[in-house]
């Protein structure tokens, strides 16, 4: 029924924001956020098609961040779309985006990938340019079979079309995201290559810069995962959410309405928001 993360063809999915909605109301999902990467000029869209489809959006942003020489992801929910501030730094972002995606380009075309910034470009049309779009490209032209096994194989640290990009800091991000009346939350955190004592670190730090919650049950988490990260939440005194992370068939961890309850010790995110409960128990 609650689903908040996934991504209309203003970021990386394959879907607008209007045929997105649909999607998840055709799957069950009753509130559902658009969080899109570092872009925000979907929601409009996405609420118009939200009260046709009779779903709750919660407007969101899904944040690139740097934090100790890795890229992180910051999700921001009940967002304030029309943020003067927010605007004009995602804005700045997209723009880091681009001059990224032109490197990646470079790197694949030394490796005798030929054309991969035009075709990623086509494949993005007016959108920001994702290293899914050259995923997606590079799975077209059968450099690999699907889009997990092209980043294994190119987009990652070591491989042709990886770019080591300097990204927001993260108390930026989190500033940014409440500043513009939002909940912070850490985007699937058992994707990123943290041990413990690391992973540790960055919850104290993401809670002390003001950061609300983690996902728990996300799209890319395995079972043993939601009971880790529900512990995790529990130490830190966060809140948790879940989402699918969908980006559209073939390319997501999860379809939307498959996503399993958090675990029962956990305190949901969306505890204090009334039209969400309200919702829920009905």
């Amino acid at each position: 029924m609650i689903d908040l993360h996934s991504h209309s063809n203003i970021s990386d999915g394959l879907l607008s924001p209007t045929d997105l909605v649909e999607h998840a109301a055709t799957h069950g999902v009753k509130i559902l956020a658009l969080t899109d990467h570092d872009d925000i000029s979907g929601l409009a869209e996405a609420q118009q098609a939200a009260i046709q489809y009779g779903i709750q959006l919660v407007n969101g942003v899904e944040i690139s961040v740097t934090w100790k020489k890795r890229t992180l992801h910051v999700v921001g929910l009940n967002i304030n779309p029309l943020n003067t501030i927010l605007m004009k730094s995602l804005a700045s972002v997209r723009q880091g985006r681009l001059e990224r995606a032109k490197q990646m380009a470079l790197g694949l075309e030394k490796a005798g990938i030929h054309g991969a910034f035009e075709a990623a470009s086509t494949l993005a049309q007016q959108s920001i340019l994702t290293r899914m779009h050259f995923a997606r490209f590079l799975v077209e032209r059968q450099y690999a079979k699907d889009a997990k096994s092209v980043f294994k194989k190119y987009l990652v640290k070591g491989k042709p079309g990886f770019v080591d990009h300097e990204w927001m800091s993260l108390e930026s991000a989190l500033n940014l995201i409440t500043g513009s009346g939002g909940v912070a939350v850490l985007a699937h955190p058992g994707r990123y290559d943290i041990r413990r004592t690391n992973m540790l670190l960055l919850l104290e730090e993401f809670r002390a810069l003001g950061g609300s919650a983690i996902e728990v049950v996300t799209g890319s988490h395995t079972a043993a995962q939601y009971v880790e990260y529900a512990k995790y939440a529990q130490l830190f005194g966060l809140k948790a959410s879940q989402g699918s992370d969908y980006h559209g068939k073939g390319i997501s961890f999860m379809e939307m309405g498959r996503l399993p309850a958090l675990p029962s010790n956990c305190i949901p995110v969306w505890q204090d928001w009334p039209q969400t409960n309200a919702l829920v128990a009905s």
